[in-house]
């Protein structure tokens, strides 16, 4: 991950930035990350998700979000990017810094890359604990078939579940659906790991 070298940036000079830009740009501690650009690899799988889940939630008050959803975090504010995101119910968004915020999440998706793997299994999964509504957490690989489902259990804690054959299915408890590896990785090819843009400095 690369910031925005010897700049600290206000948070009024972050959300101006924001309105301005069409990036995806998040804000931590002073510095401001550029989350755009990705690799064809992750954008199909992202399109796969998005097709797939549409399609079995039309009709029933759900919704799917895209990746330029802001998503309200409490623990690591203003807000974060995840790469999918969706809920059943009514939606609930918040203003901040005149921009509209996603505050109830129930599944999160991110698709994983070298560069963003440890910090998305990680801290950003600690910090997404701290939305009250989120209980689904999605870990999709990029470059191999494999899928890491993480669903809240009653009691608080989080149930993990792996998943690496093509013909394994993946049951969305908070969206009542389900995913095959197969389709998740629709017109993916697994063999080449190409360098991956996720996250570059703002210039």
């Amino acid at each position: 991950m690369s910031a925005v070298p010897k700049r600290k940036y206000t948070l009024e000079e972050y959300f101006d930035l924001e309105r301005k830009s069409d990036a995806r740009l998040e804000y931590w501690d002073g510095e401001i990350f550029d989350m755009s650009g990705v690799d064809p690899d992750h954008d199909q799988i992202e399109s796969n998700l998005h097709l797939r889940l549409r399609l079995q939630l039309e009709g029933k008050p759900c919704r799917v979000y895209l990746a330029n959803t802001r998503i309200m975090v409490p623990s690591l504010p203003p807000y974060r990017y995840g790469d999918l995101s969706a809920l059943c119910g009514e939606a609930q968004y918040e203003k901040i810094g005149g921009i509209r915020t996603l505050v109830n999440p129930q599944l999160i998706i991110e698709v994983l890359s070298d560069s963003t793997e440890a910090y998305d299994r990680g801290d950003k999964f600690s910090y997404y604990k701290s939305i009250p509504s989120f209980c689904e957490y999605l870990l999709i690989a990029q470059h191999r078939p494999h899928v890491t489902h993480y669903l809240k259990q009653a009691d608080g804690r989080w149930l993990q579940t792996e998943y690496n054959q093509l013909a394994d299915v993946v049951q969305l408890v908070s969206l009542d659906c389900a995913l095959t590896l197969q389709e998740i990785y629709e017109q993916v090819r697994f063999g080449e790991t190409p360098p991956h843009p996720h996250l570059r400095p703002l210039a």
